[in-house]
């Protein structure tokens, strides 16, 4: 288990239950254990609320989106706290959630397989 802020429980919640399009989606092929790994959904570890997270293989997956525009600083310091504790990333892009699932499916496993 990683150290986490506290005060992030209500907004890793509101977060499950708000969502976004591309979460969902991405969630839906997730929690099948299609990959062969768990994943569990807004997970905090640290400072930060990672979209999925798989305790198994210690892999973070983000989805970058419209709400990540101009937060390429932030994103870098996010990535560098979990490589530092031994956390892999692996950041997506919205649209190859909403229009190419079978790709990109293909690829979130090829990384995990590296691990």
């Amino acid at each position: 288990m990683y150290p986490y802020n506290k005060q992030l429980k209500s907004l890793t919640r509101a977060n499950r239950k708000a969502g976004n399009l591309s979460e969902a989606l991405l969630w839906a092929e997730l929690k099948q254990q299609k990959l062969g790994v768990s994943f569990t959904r807004q997970t905090p570890i640290g400072n930060y609320v990672a979209d999925f997270y798989c305790r198994e293989k210690k892999l973070v997956i983000e989805i970058d989106g419209s709400s990540h525009d101009n937060k390429y600083e932030y994103d870098k310091e996010r990535d560098e706290y979990m490589e530092k504790i031994g956390i892999s990333v692996l950041r997506i892009s919205d649209k190859d959630v909403k229009h190419d699932m079978s790709n990109l499916l293909i690829w979130i496993k090829y990384n995990i397989d590296k691990l």
